[in-house]
């Protein structure tokens, strides 16, 4: 079977989709709010590469640990209430830490904790919602969507980065995760409303989670241009994913910058990933996905090396970079995603895309254990340098792999035999 999923363009999807679509913005930007505080926060009280690779880590284990089994339970369960408990979760875990701040004893554990918890939660959530995307808004709109979305991510990076380091000022840490509880609840209050589609389960009803899980991983080992994919997000969060964690250290000791500073520069990526996104959602895209997220790739690869081989008195430079990154992150990703969206089957998406991310992140704690300690003895520009060179170098390679070039047209994954459970 080989056909592409979509729904009725004439039903009034887009109004279920965008109350949805918008309350979940509100929730990102609280979520980013607290994101840059609490890096932040850990920068100037720590003044630590390896302390920052840490918080990192602790944001990315449940991806590497439970991720491929997340993608699995959210195909068997209600992904409407998969979501819901999610939201509820993050804002608990934020109300704790909040508290911890009042009584003035949190420790640096207690942020570790939390951004573990949060990063959980964060995972079903996300899984659930890219894989009901595909069954909420019709097919030929995915990639238009997606340019949306990673403009969604780039507008409010302007507004949280800035907002971020103004309220830091005047706002106690306790203030700023309040506001984060706030606008969680923009996003559980339409989904307490709201039907999500549910997609009808082709495995067996009394399959375990285990053969669910094996049957996924067959289906990607069966795509063999979706495994090079996954083979190259290897390389790119051993390198790239560990050189912007370390950015607020980059931003403060390198440039001898302070929150202001850093607001800019992620600013810059923020307006880069609005421009990017609307460019996607206006253009739609080469007719080949994949060439689309190849261009991307070779320019985010460029902006990495700006960044790298930016002086220590050209801080333009830097905020440059940012912003070329920022542009070309929509249009690598979003295209990639339609076609998982776009090509796999419904009751299938949330394990091709969690088993996607786990392999990506696997890889990120032990680049982030070297980067870390390396960065902190012969500087952070030396993990941009090779990050940007090996993302350039991956993505004129790609040119020459047909399998890669051809992805599009191997939707089909011998579906027989990846559906069989073990």
């Amino acid at each position: 079977m080989a056909a592409q999923f979509s729904i009725n363009d004439n039903k009034p999807w887009k109004s279920t989709f965008f109350t949805i679509w918008s309350g979940q913005a509100f929730s990102i930007l609280g979520s980013q709010l607290v994101q840059f505080a609490l890096i932040w926060y850990l920068t100037v009280q720590t003044g630590s590469a390896t302390v920052l690779a840490t918080a990192s880590l602790a944001g990315m284990l449940p991806n590497v640990i439970l991720g491929p089994f997340v993608g699995t339970l959210v195909d068997r369960w209600n992904r409407r209430s998969i979501m819901l408990v999610a939201d509820s979760i993050v804002a608990l875990a934020t109300i704790v830490l909040a508290i911890l701040f009042a009584l003035d004893v949190v420790q640096v554990w207690h942020i570790y904790a939390v951004m573990f918890i949060r990063s959980l939660a964060g995972a079903f959530h996300s899984n659930a919602m890219s894989a009901s995307t595909s069954l909420m808004v019709p097919v030929e709109h995915l990639t238009r969507i997606q340019g949306l979305n990673q403009m969604l991510n780039g507008g409010l990076n302007i507004v949280a980065a800035p907002l971020g380091a103004l309220l830091l000022g005047i706002l106690p840490m306790q203030g700023i995760l309040a506001i984060d509880v706030v606008t969680a609840l923009t996003a559980i209050l339409p989904l307490s409303f709201i039907k999500i589609p549910q997609p009808e389960r082709i495995e067996q009803a009394s399959s375990s989670v285990w053969q669910d899980f094996t049957a996924g991983l067959r289906y990607v080992l069966g795509w063999k241009g979706l495994l090079i994919v996954s083979l190259m997000t290897v390389g790119l969060n051993f390198t790239v994913i560990p050189a912007f964690s370390l950015l607020p250290l980059m931003v403060k000791e390198y440039f001898g910058g302070g929150a202001l500073q850093l607001s800019w520069v992620e600013a810059a990526m923020g307006i880069g990933m609005f421009l990017g996104g609307a460019l996607l959602s206006v253009w739609g895209g080469f007719p080949r996905k994949i060439m689309t997220s190849m261009l991307g790739l070779m320019g985010m690869g460029a902006g990495t090396l700006i960044l790298a081989l930016a002086p220590s008195s050209a801080m333009f430079w830097a905020v440059g970079g940012a912003l070329l990154v920022g542009v070309m992150t929509p249009i690598t990703m979003g295209p990639f995603f339609a076609i998982i969206q776009s090509n796999v089957e419904p009751d299938m998406q949330a394990r091709i895309f969690s088993l996607l991310s786990s392999v990506g992140t696997g890889i990120t704690p032990i680049g982030l254990m070297i980067a870390g300690p390396v960065s902190d003895r012969i500087g952070i520009q030396a993990w941009f340098l090779f990050g940007g060179a090996l993302c350039v170098l991956m993505a004129i390679a790609s040119l020459f792999v047909p399998a890669l070039m051809k992805i599009e047209d191997k939707r089909a994954v011998n579906l027989v035999v990846s559906k069989q459970t073990a």
